[in-house]
């Protein structure tokens, strides 16, 4: 009875606390409505194709014309961390960073500027072959998680934004 009445009470007390679940509505809802209405605009080279095709998948565009564009600059860098007596390098970081910006395609005016980035850690082998693989998976993993922190930025600006009418 005791802990019927502390959930109870969490309840109570959660509710008015002003939390809202972000994708209220599910897919039809506002956010999803918005995020599936913004085009992912072309980006340069390996990291640009990566990082475009996980916001594609992310954003589930569903066809139609686009009300917003997402123009991305990225910066991808690999540097030498840990050195042995000979100068060979024995760790890499590499760290991939995106500047974005959310777009209106009516008026060309800019609604959303921020940043995202995520670094990892890449052991240095001898077999140049396992080093090549070990950064092109940590490419893989950063345009990732940074497609995952754009679109959870837009997500919240969708929800945040004045209804239109």
């Amino acid at each position: 009875m005791r802990a019927v009445a502390l959930l109870l009470l969490g309840t109570v007390a959660l509710s008015g606390c002003g939390l809202r679940p972000l994708y209220a509505g599910g897919g039809g809802g506002a956010v999803a409505n918005t995020l599936a209405h913004v085009e992912v605009a072309a980006i340069e080279g390996k990291a640009g194709w990566l990082m475009a095709n996980a916001l594609r998948d992310r954003l589930g565009n569903r066809g139609g014309a686009a009300t917003y564009r997402l123009d991305i600059r990225l910066d991808d860098r690999i540097s030498g961390l840990g050195l042995r007596s000979d100068d060979s390098v024995t760790r890499e970081r590499r760290a991939l960073r995106a500047r974005y910006q959310l777009v209106n395609v009516a008026d060309g005016s800019v609604l959303l500027d921020a940043t995202a980035g995520s670094d990892a850690g890449i052991d240095v082998v001898q077999s140049e072959y396992a080093t090549i693989a070990a950064e092109n998976t940590a490419l893989e993993r950063l345009s990732g998680i940074v497609a995952d922190q754009i679109v959870s930025r837009l997500a919240l600006y969708a929800q945040r934004r004045p209804a239109t009418p």
